[in-house]
């Protein structure tokens, strides 16, 4: 299996508001950059669909290592996930889990790899993490100057 490193990172400005994601790519000399973004949404749905989208262009299973600056990405995948599937998407209060949409499309993406998730300081001097923060606020930019829809269904494969 081949092993992936993937550096991701959501962006909002506002909150809601105008938001980007990014993701970096890495295995071995190879490296993608992936960058999108919505109108109005939030950074936790950024710092979601980066990995969501960083994920979706993996041709075949593949050894992940995931670096995010999210604690509630990291946290949510790796500590709250299984309960909520076990509560009928519900928090432990009885709430809705916020975000089910992405958080179902995460879970989905995560089944046919083998993924490590590792948490990294955000604005640290950490390369692939400050590289996937310039993508994200790409995302942003490019709302305007491109059709960010068809941006999001790249069909590009990584991999």
């Amino acid at each position: 299996m081949s092993q992936i490193q993937i550096y991701t990172d959501g962006a909002c400005k506002g909150n809601p508001g105008p938001g980007g994601w990014g993701a970096l790519l890495v295995a071995g000399s190879k490296e993608k950059e992936l960058f999108g973004g919505e109108e109005n949404t939030t950074n936790n749905r950024m710092e979601l669909m980066a990995v969501i989208q960083a994920l979706s262009v993996l041709k075949k299973p593949c050894d992940v290592i995931i670096h995010t600056d999210s604690k509630y990405v990291l946290k949510g995948i790796t500590e709250w996930l299984s309960g909520w599937k076990a509560n009928g998407w519900r928090t432990a209060s009885k709430s809705p889990v916020k975000n089910v949409d992405l958080w179902q499309a995460l879970d989905a993406a995560t089944l046919q790899h083998h993924i490590e998730w590792r948490w990294v300081k955000g604005h640290s001097g950490h390369n692939g993490n400050d590289r996937a923060d310039q993508l994200a606020n790409r995302g942003v930019t490019a709302l305007h100057t491109i059709d960010t829809k068809s941006s999001l269904k790249n069909e590009v494969r990584f991999y």
